[in-house]
């Protein structure tokens, strides 16, 4: 090939003679030093579904490199689970786990020349953390999505666990159905199958022109999602011949972009803190207060749970990504710029001619066969004149308990919720809370805390059994509000607030609050608020004058990790609302 000296790897192989006998100690041939070389970086290991499978799309995208007359060099750093961290400390180091990936990502292409790369992830921290990975590398590169597993026997999926298991908890129902459901929730690999926050970043990813057209969030086991692998191989060699970088590609259209399919798609509120920080790497701001913006009278068209009815599994089947965006194109920026070369409105006018859409027919075809039912496409994705919802799916509140914000799906809450007073029930950790709502402690009007669970508290951990007790509870789940610093699964439902910012250990306004303290909670004015003291109404001026002397007492907790990455993560974090990525000044 013409040009290579032009090349990263080129340039530093004249500087640095040990490059290629090291390199041929590793496998790689003489004549392979002289061909683009990308690195393959991918979460793949046998920590959990979503990652369990990704050897098979390394292989495909490296014989695509190989094919397109590159070479591909390997690298993991594998994610961890939330679902196998439920419960314990573990999920503490979830959100701390992204940053880490980032962090590794970019050793691992900054202490070695490459000239592009390919990211290969399916998950809740392995999607945002190679995203923000890639950003901070800045080589030409493109994102393959590992996709969703398929679901259970009675289309049962991972999400509705929590359910049985504070139903077994209540003696609602026997250890042999609740074994029944562990068993048959998770029948093989990818991304659990619900619209979460490893679907959503999935979608993300391909939204703002990182992932090649109609590749996010197939089912895992398709061999479509093979041959998207290879493909992104092949385009990755000529993304380096290029010099087309990410940052040429995600700008504040692109970012715009994706908010507007997470309105569509009801995505998982993690991407409130995901979306920022890949924000931030590209040097733009993206904040609580620009959802909010975008999701007012956005159309919301997905019908796949937490919030509707289907398996994410039938995303693709319905015309995936490509098809929400068709819904949606009158508000998107379609002349934003993608990996293929073309724009986002080009790229779907490419889709519609090279038989996409017939190819998701065929495989509505056969999951209805597979499923015993009989949906169209229209009952997956809605048509935008025929939406879920025109709000949009989440909410930024305010007032003097957020002052920076905090974050409501609202999609998944009830109507009956969306304006209340209710009467503050404080607890310091998840696990006191949880106690109290299965053994009935919590009462209907209740405002429930759990607080000191932000970034600087415990790593911003998420509250997904509390909530799932909730919400499992026919009475509960419509009287009470769930208020926290810390997060929540993208697969939570009900009157979950989350991200309260500023956060407790921070000396928010949250860490102020005491039982049978009055709590307004009014979603459509966008409001969250402390309106009484001990159960009577105080004026605002009132409110804010006892705050003011509730803090001059306040002492923030001992932390909770003296040492290791957690210590550094609760001293550096940003505020959940910023997006609790690492600031270093």
């Amino acid at each position: 090939m013409s040009g290579l000296k032009k090349l990263t790897s080129q340039k530093m192989r004249e500087l640095a003679p040990e490059l290629d006998p090291l390199r041929i100690g590793s496998g790689w041939k003489p004549e392979d030093l002289s061909k683009p070389q990308i690195i393959i970086e991918s979460t793949a290991g046998d920590s959990h579904p979503g990652s369990a499978h990704l050897m098979k799309l390394v292989e495909a995208v490296r014989k695509g490199i190989f094919d397109a007359g590159g070479y591909g060099a390997r690298y993991f750093c594998t994610d961890i689970c939330d679902g196998e961290s439920q419960g314990t400390d573990g999920i503490n180091f979830s959100l701390a786990s992204r940053e880490m990936i980032a962090n590794m990502i970019e050793i691992h292409a900054n202490a070695t020349p490459f000239d592009g790369g390919v990211f290969i992830a399916s998950c809740d921290k392995g999607m945002p953390g190679n995203l923000m990975g890639m950003a901070r590398v800045n080589i030409p590169s493109i994102m393959v999505t590992g996709g969703t597993m398929s679901a259970g026997p009675e289309l049962l999926t991972l999400e509705q666990l929590g359910i049985y298991s504070a139903k077994f908890e209540r003696g609602e129902i026997d250890e042999a159905r609740l074994n029944w459901a562990k068993h048959n929730a998770c029948p093989g690999c990818g991304a659990c199958s619900f619209i979460g926050t490893a679907s959503t970043m999935q979608i993300m990813a391909e939204v703002m022109g990182l992932a090649l057209p109609g590749s996010a969030l197939l089912p895992a086991a398709s061999p479509d999602l093979t041959d998207y692998a290879y493909r992104a191989g092949k385009r990755a060699v000529e993304l380096a011949l290029e010099g087309v970088k990410p940052s040429d590609i995600v700008t504040m259209d692109a970012l715009e972009n994706a908010i507007m399919v997470h309105a569509a798609i009801s995505g998982s509120t993690n991407a409130l803190l995901h979306l920022p920080a890949i924000a931030h790497e590209y040097g733009l701001i993206i904040t609580g207060d620009t959802f909010d913006r975008l999701h007012r009278n956005a159309h919301y068209l997905l019908d796949l749970r937490p919030s509707g009815k289907w398996p994410a599994e039938f995303f693709y089947y319905a015309g995936g990504v490509p098809a929400i965006m068709e819904e949606i194109r009158g508000v998107l920026h379609l002349d934003a710029k993608t990996v293929t070369g073309k724009t986002i409105g080009e790229n779907l006018e490419d889709l519609k001619a090279n038989g996409f859409y017939d190819r998701c027919s065929k495989w509505l075809e056969e999951a209805n066969k597979k499923y015993g039912i009989n949906l169209t496409k229209s009952d997956i994705i809605r048509p935008y004149d025929k939406a879920l919802g025109t709000s949009g799916s989440i909410a930024v509140l305010k007032g003097n308990l957020a002052p920076e914000g905090a974050v409501i799906k609202h999609t998944a809450c009830p109507e009956e919720m969306f304006k209340a007073v209710l009467n503050a029930r404080t607890f310091d950790s998840e696990e006191e809370c949880l106690d109290a709502v299965i053994h009935h402690k919590v009462k209907k009007g209740d405002a429930v805390f759990i607080r000191y669970e932000g970034p600087k508290g415990s790593g911003m951990p998420e509250m997904f059994y509390t909530s799932e007790a909730i919400s499992s509870d026919a009475e509960l789940g419509r009287s009470i509000a769930l208020i926290t610093d810390g997060r929540f699964s993208g697969a939570s439902t009900g009157p979950v607030i989350g991200h309260c910012s500023p956060e407790a250990q921070a000396g928010g306004p949250i860490a102020l609050v005491e039982d049978g303290d009055l709590i307004e909670l009014d979603i459509p004015a966008r409001r969250l608020n402390i309106v009484g003291i001990k159960g009577e109404y105080k004026t605002p001026e009132e409110i804010l004058n006892i705050l003011d002397e509730r803090l001059k007492s306040w002492k923030p907790k001992d932390k909770k990790y003296k040492r290791g990455v957690l210590r550094l993560f609760s001293e550096l974090a940003s505020s959940p609302m910023k997006g609790a990525y690492l600031e270093y000044n």
